[in-house]
């Protein structure tokens, strides 16, 4: 069975980056072809993707996103892990980590297999 777990501050100030671990137990992030990806969900809005990184430890970002993300992991840990920068109040969100085959990564979320729990955070001074 194969577990997700984020962490990371529940508290981030504006212009700070936000930093985000997620740790897997019960697979590889290294083997088997899976996208790990990171998922957020605002206060009162939809999910949006934020971004991935492969199995082979390529990575692809949200356009909207691109410039102040960056995903990458630490696989002797087995855990991978997204920096935001200057995040402003409009980053507060639940973020999610979650796995997904590459032929179904896209933005039906429904298509990704597991899921972290969500760790909540607040962009506030």
């Amino acid at each position: 069975q194969v577990q997700l777990q984020e962490s990371g501050p529940g508290l981030v100030k504006p212009s700070q980056t936000l930093s985000l671990t997620c740790t897997v137990s019960g697979g590889s992030i290294t083997t088997n072809y899976y996208y790990w990806s990171w998922i957020r969900q605002p206060p009162g809005k939809g999910l949006e993707w934020i971004g991935y990184i492969a199995y082979s430890g390529s990575t692809y970002y949200s356009p909207s996103l691109k410039s102040r993300t960056s995903i990458s992991r630490d696989t002797s840990k087995n855990q991978f892990t997204l920096q935001l920068s200057s995040v402003t109040p409009e980053d507060t969100a639940v973020y999610y980590c979650a796995r997904v085959e590459p032929s179904a990564w896209g933005t039906e979320f429904a298509k990704y297999d597991y899921w972290g729990q969500g760790t909540q955070v607040t962009v506030s001074s």
